[in-house]
């Protein structure tokens, strides 16, 4: 199996600029280098292509391109991979002239995107949470539609930039008494949430409603999505409208956003039952229940130089699916722009590993219960993130017709201490 994430079989895509070009433009990935799209579609490389009159790969996002029918980025797939092959009629110069190593590019957000949502979707991260508040049961409507709420635009990263700590309104941790007076300080709480965020192609007319059947054409690719979370700033705001600036300090997402045509071999049915079926514009009613991905994915927090495994989880454990998902986003008729996206919600899962720990646990608030304690992190004493932490993120799949791995390449993210401005 491939060692890179970027064989010839992934060719992902994703917005770069370099030292001597720092104007960004659109770019694909193969192993250990950047292919210069932009280049290519100024030497006439896809001048054949329905679609390609103006510029799509010299825009500085990738919605020119996502928005084109999914026939025409099947072109330029088979395209590029004839191209990038290692039978092509290139030669090691022209191959040179195109290709950056990656060390040497900036990778800048891939889409414009209008609208974030995000999803609560994961059955055992909803039980852990529902445990972590007092044993509340389920609200019962979590199993008729899936739980989602508006984010924000202006809290999306690209891997790699740093995150603040972030500042907000609770009360005190070292405080007991619920009539202390709340203040306006750092998290002390500061968590993240392994997700995968999901990229949109074509636009959906405001007062139409998407056919759950039609999802995959409406959807561009996929990334993994960090949601950090203030946990102590979250739980004082959510009632009665849910979290704000508990999750506003930051959304990373990997840089190369993986399409689904490469992702088709690894299309597969949820791992879930769910009960009570769903109602009828929720179900899926394609041949062979594939309305999921099969995505390893994996959550590491790197403190003092030391690498802890905190989670391993797989996409297909989602209680609720990407396409249900994004069925139930349009389902009011609000209709669907080019380049939004959705993260999945926290996956956890019911993983566990050979000691019987529960590895699928994909935050870290919810190993605050006693069965979700991982042995490696309780005898280091993390329990939440602090400044200097790297949360490093990955997610890899496996084609299941040929067998080849490749994957999504790292979702990464170090903590910087608080802004100062207006505590003093």
């Amino acid at each position: 199996m491939s060692s890179t994430p970027f064989p010839i079989d992934n060719l992902p895509y994703g917005v770069i600029s370099t030292t001597d070009n720092p104007t960004p433009r659109c770019a694909t990935v193969l192993e250990n280098n950047a292919i210069d799209l932009s280049a290519l579609e100024k030497d006439g490389y896809f001048k054949s292509i329905p679609g390609f009159e103006n510029e799509v790969f010299s825009q500085q996002t990738l919605n020119t391109f996502a928005a084109l029918p999914k026939s025409t980025q099947g072109q330029v797939r088979v395209l590029l991979t004839d191209l990038l092959s290692p039978s092509s009629s290139w030669t090691p110069e022209t191959r040179a002239k195109y290709s950056i190593p990656l060390e040497n590019v900036k990778n800048h957000f891939p889409m414009d995107t209008r609208n974030f949502s995000d999803f609560y979707c994961s059955l055992e991260h909803t039980q852990n949470c529902c445990a972590l508040m007092g044993n509340v049961p389920i609200p019962k409507n979590w199993f008729v539609i899936p739980s989602v709420y508006n984010g924000r635009t202006s809290s999306l990263r690209i891997s790699g930039s740093p995150i603040h700590r972030p500042n907000g309104v609770y009360h005190h941790p070292s405080s007991q008494d619920a009539t202390s007076s709340p203040k306006f300080q750092p998290t002390s709480r500061f968590d993240f949430e392994l997700e995968v965020g999901i990229f949109l192609s074509r636009p959906l007319a405001p007062g139409s409603i998407l056919d759950i059947n039609d999802a995959e054409d409406y959807i561009f690719g996929l990334v993994i999505l960090n949601d950090w979370s203030a946990r102590d700033i979250q739980m004082f705001e959510m009632m009665p409208l849910g979290p704000f600036h508990g999750k506003g300090a930051g959304t990373s997402i990997s840089p190369w956003i993986v399409t689904t045509e490469a992702l088709r071999g690894s299309l597969c049915a949820s791992a879930k039952v769910q009960e009570p079926k769903p109602l009828g514009h929720l179900a899926w009613k394609g041949e062979g229940g594939e309305e999921t991905w099969d995505v390893e994915l994996a959550a590491r927090v790197v403190r003092n130089g030391k690498s802890y495994l905190v989670t391993e989880t797989n996409l297909k454990e989602l209680y609720w699916t990407p396409y249900q998902q994004l069925t139930h986003l349009t389902s009011a008729g609000e209709g669907l722009s080019t380049g939004d996206i959705f993260g999945t919600g926290t996956v956890t899962s019911a993983r566990t590993n050979s000691k019987g720990e529960n590895t699928g646990v994909a935050c870290l608030l919810e190993r605050m219960l006693p069965q979700n304690e991982l042995a490696t992190l309780k005898s280091d004493g993390i329990v939440y993130l602090e400044d200097g932490d790297e949360v490093i993120m990955d997610g890899w799949c496996v084609n299941r017709h040929t067998g080849r791995k490749f994957g999504f390449g790292e979702c990464r993210g170090v903590i910087l201490p608080a802004l100062e401005v207006g505590l003093k």
